[in-house]
């Protein structure tokens, strides 16, 4: 992997509302189907149409100032990423994502995916659909009058490169993820192709508000990977960075909210070889108290292994946790929800929310959890 650098913040977040429900919406304007943004390395072309790239700027790390951070970044990749679990009034559980890439490639226009997926926790079914688009017209986010972002708002209409070539119409109504300073919201809703592929019509419509403060990973949201390049994980996960996202061996991520208030997310960074570069972490306390968590104060252990039925992929299956008095265990809510984005990011990953079983000094902890896979055998 080239070299790399990367930012990010992320808090966690309580939602007010959701629905699930089919909308049909028109579209005017036209545009082309977009390569797999994320897998791709940075692309040179010997006379440039139209640069897209900014002015060079500092190396990492910048010292992140919010609002503005919230906003997009003229860096290689950044994304803005959302896993959470939902409940009804009805006792139904659901889990859910809903996350926007952005890729500068070289000279190219921007490029853009995005992704949405629902487990139905309670009927074992899992769901997912994918996004792309190219140019500036996905972002909406607010700024000053010096340009400066102020927070973000991106929509994104382009339906997936695969759904078009079937014949879809190009553009549908769109996938909008906005916020800054701790206040955000997810509006998307499948479009009858896209309901049709993921054999389910869903969407989501979500008032999100954070219910504690920004958590920085190391103090100034610089991670630094090593050999693997550097990055950062969080729950609301917004990241930055002269970086390929995907590449080398990747990482396995798991994000935890207890029920006694504590929030922490582990990670395992891997070389291109498969082994371990770096495991880290962040803890933070009911009382928004954040600490960073070395490997010496961090143990992980993944169980059993699960094959995908789609793709053959293999996947651990099981993951067992251990921090300070924390011992936590977690078990997929559904085996299968692996989401195949090559058409859109040149990816598969595995994604899911998750059973969990906790005690702290031996008292039992109620919890949620989510957790990401992007290498597998």
């Amino acid at each position: 992997m080239r070299a790399r650098h990367g930012l990010a913040h992320g808090r966690p977040a309580g939602n007010r509302a959701c629905w699930l429900a089919l909308v049909v919406a028109g579209a005017l304007l036209v545009t082309g189907c977009t390569p797999p943004i994320l897998a791709n390395d940075p692309i040179v072309f010997p006379s440039p149409p139209a640069p897209s790239t900014a002015p060079s700027h500092a190396p990492d790390p910048i010292q992140i100032s919010l609002p503005r951070d919230d906003g997009p970044h003229h860096r290689l990749t950044e994304w803005w990423y959302y896993t959470g679990h939902l409940r009804t009034q009805a006792g139904r559980r659901f889990g859910f994502e809903a996350v926007v890439f952005r890729a500068e490639r070289g000279s190219v226009p921007v490029a853009w995916a995005a992704h949405l997926a629902l487990t139905d926790e309670r009927g074992d079914a899992f769901h997912y659909a994918q996004r792309s688009e190219i140019g500036a017209a996905v972002d909406h986010s607010p700024r000053d009058s010096a340009g400066t972002p102020t927070g973000f708002d991106l929509r994104v209409s382009g339906l997936s490169p695969t759904l078009i070539a079937a014949g879809a119409p190009p553009l549908a109504a769109p996938w909008r993820l906005a916020g800054g300073n701790g206040t955000d919201r997810i509006e998307a809703a499948l479009s009858p192709e896209e309901a049709g592929a993921s054999a389910a019509p869903f969407g989501l419509q979500l008032d999100l508000r954070a219910t504690k403060p920004p958590a920085f990973h190391d103090g100034d949201g610089f991670v630094d990977f090593g050999p693997a390049g550097s990055s950062g994980i969080a729950w609301f996960d917004h990241q930055w960075g002269d970086f390929v996202s995907v590449g080398a061996g990747g990482w396995d991520w798991i994000a935890l909210n207890l029920g006694d208030g504590t929030d922490m997310t582990a990670s395992s960074v891997f070389d291109a070889a498969g082994e371990l570069v770096l495991r880290y972490g962040t803890l933070v306390t009911a009382a928004g108290e954040v600490r960073r968590l070395d490997e010496e104060q961090l143990s992980t252990r993944s169980d059993g292994s699960y094959r995908s039925p789609s793709t053959g992929r293999v996947y651990p299956a099981l993951w067992t946790v251990f921090v300070d008095d924390y011992a936590i265990v977690t078990t997929p809510t559904v085996r299968d929800q692996e989401l195949d984005t090559r058409a859109t990011t040149g990816v598969i990953y595995w994604e899911g929310s998750q059973n969990v079983a906790a005690t702290k000094a031996g008292a039992p902890v109620g919890g949620e959890a989510y957790v990401e896979i992007t290498r597998y055998r």
